[in-house]
């Protein structure tokens, strides 16, 4: 079973389309925890076991990890255990943003896939398909290559015109047709472009999206949902990282997390 079957199997067993983002910056969770010996990987513990009956992956980005050095690198790998020991049903995403040349990527391959274990990666198309070769060959897992981001400046290079049609397309196009041939490729298509994430949804057939944008960066469940399901109703992983983690900061934190990752699904699922 690869990582995308992995996530469909998941999706139909809970019923839901919700990530939680692992984004958790130490200065943001909650006082109580932060003189623990293992702050991050504390609170990452907390925020899993609260949200995993609601939720199909869990997404840690790599920043908020490697800011801390050693200390913060080493509870990201105890996250990605935990979750591997105790729901390991659950898709686990490094959102790192990764791409170099071939032979760099062979390094970062080992790093992301085989030390910490992760099911999936975020990527960069810039360098094309020979550079990341090392992470599409791997057929047990999920390349998630950048698409449309959610960012507001996201247009400055993904709009410009090739042929007429917008770069975000001829990247999502190359994906579906030249990329995926291991059935393992990913897009990430932000919520705040649903009109942008409906022509993307007409080239790549059932291709999941990676969707970052809801909850604090404002994208709309509603349109975002209609614009990006497949033929199955699934095709998503949508992602929500400070309204759900950060939902409180008193010692109710993870019971809030909780509510948060419920209402979000159930708020997605009224529109598939």
């Amino acid at each position: 079973m690869n990582t995308i079957e992995k996530l469909n199997k998941r999706i139909v067993a809970v019923n839901s389309l919700v990530c939680v983002g692992l984004d958790s910056a130490l200065e943001k969770i909650p006082s109580h925890l932060q003189s623990e010996r293992y702050p991050q990987f504390t609170f990452n513990k907390a925020i899993i076991d609260a949200t995993a009956e609601f939720v199909c992956a869990y997404k840690p980005n790599s920043a908020f990890y490697e800011a801390r050095g050693e200390a913060g690198m080493k509870e990201l790998k105890m996250t990605f255990d935990y979750i591997h020991s105790t729901y390991p049903e659950i898709v686990t995403i490094l959102d790192a943003k990764r791409a170099d040349i071939g032979s760099t990527n062979e390094g970062y391959v080992k790093y992301i896939f085989d030390y910490l274990g992760a099911d999936a990666v975020t990527l960069h198309p810039y360098l094309g398909k020979e550079a990341l070769m090392p992470f599409l060959s791997r057929e047990d897992k999920a390349c998630i290559i950048l698409c449309r981001t959610s960012n507001p400046g996201a247009g400055e290079m993904q709009d410009l015109q090739i042929q007429n049609e917008p770069l975000y397309i001829h990247v999502a196009r190359k994906v579906f047709d030249s990329w995926n041939k291991n059935s393992n490729c990913m897009l990430v298509v932000g919520a705040t472009y649903p009109e942008e994430m409906k022509i993307i949804r007409s080239q790549v057939g059932d291709m999941p999206f990676l969707v970052p944008g809801i909850g604090a960066q404002g994208g709309d469940v509603e349109k975002t949902v209609r614009a990006g399901v497949d033929n199955h109703k699934r095709g998503m992983i949508i992602s929500s990282s400070r309204g759900i983690i950060f939902a409180s900061k008193g010692e109710d934190f993870a019971q809030k997390a909780g509510e948060e990752a419920r209402k979000t699904r159930d708020e997605i699922n009224k529109y598939r």
